[in-house]
């Protein structure tokens, strides 16, 4: 039987110099996790405008549930402008006061919650203390055996050390990129250790995660756990651009570790994934038989 993992947050549009597409780090993930077999679905919040008609249109077309999209009366469906840099790496400009930031903890939410399996969450979709409220008693009403995982996504300056440590407190996985990384040992009142891992073990300590995992864009990623750590160089591709291979990492980290896959096994499948991703354009593209066969 098919797992609940839910993505839960902002989903929006991602504006590209070519044209829009489909985005927000819950949407991609739970896109990812239906196509890795699993019951992928995302609960996130659009405007009543043709943009949000569009999302739900969109949902539908690439296998989606979209019972779980609110739709709000007052405020519009997100946007992000995206710039892509040198190396395929993206900038974000995200509009604020959006239909994401004013998430409702309503009955068929809190009925998810307990159903659920696994549960995504980022800093993102916290920038706002309705959104961060309703996320906050999301993980909270799911309860203890229900595995947490915090993609940290710093995204400009929507986020807090107050927002990052009581996300900790409710994790069962962090995830971040390297960058992010070097954000959180430079925040007072978090432990000082300039080596990774060390950095990481104490992370594990202090909050009782199972599991972080440090993305490295090209040079693959560390995995870490209380005992052992894994690095992998990652594959090399040419990079389209990097928009939603993290969250297919995730995705795919999530399902090895829900098989209870070693840090290797765990580390070459979401590496695998992920570099695919970054070798196509968008945050969603359709996975074909190239992908498939490693997968």
């Amino acid at each position: 039987m098919s797992l609940k993992i839910i993505g839960i947050g902002e989903i929006l549009w991602d504006i590209f110099p070519g044209g829009r597409k489909l985005g927000g780090a819950p949407a991609n993930f739970a896109y990812f996790i239906k196509n890795l077999g699993q019951n992928g679905l995302t609960a996130s919040r659009i405007g009543n405008d043709p943009p949000g008609t569009e999302i739900l249109d969109s949902l539908k077309d690439i296998g989606l549930d979209e019972r779980f999209i609110q739709v709000d009366s007052k405020y519009p469906t997100g946007t992000v402008v995206v710039k892509i840099k040198a190396g395929g790496q993206p900038d974000y400009i995200i509009s604020e006061k959006v239909a994401w930031d004013f998430l409702e903890f309503s009955d068929n939410w809190k009925k998810l919650s307990r159903e659920a399996d696994v549960i995504c969450f980022g800093t993102l979709a916290q920038r706002s203390l309705k959104s961060r409220r309703t996320i906050t008693n999301f993980l909270k009403l799911s309860g203890n055996n229900v595995i947490k995982v915090f993609d940290i996504n710093l995204r400009q300056n929507f986020f807090s050390l107050k927002t990052i440590s009581q996300s900790l407190e409710l994790a069962t996985i962090l995830k971040l990129n390297q960058d992010e990384l070097e954000v959180l040992k430079n925040f007072k009142g978090f432990p000082h250790n300039s080596d990774d891992i060390g950095f990481c073990r104490k992370l594990i300590g202090i909050y009782d995660i199972s599991l972080i995992c440090v993305t490295r864009g090209e040079n693959g990623s560390l995995l870490v756990d209380k005992d052992r750590h894994y690095d992998h160089p990652g594959y090399k591709v040419i990079v389209a651009d990097t928009v939603g291979a993290g969250d297919a990492f995730t995705a795919a980290m999530v399902i090895r570790y829900l098989q209870g896959g070693t840090l290797e096994n765990t580390s070459i499948f979401a590496n695998r994934l992920g570099s695919w991703v970054a070798s196509r354009s968008g945050p969603t593209p359709e996975l074909d038989g190239e992908i498939k066969g490693y997968l």
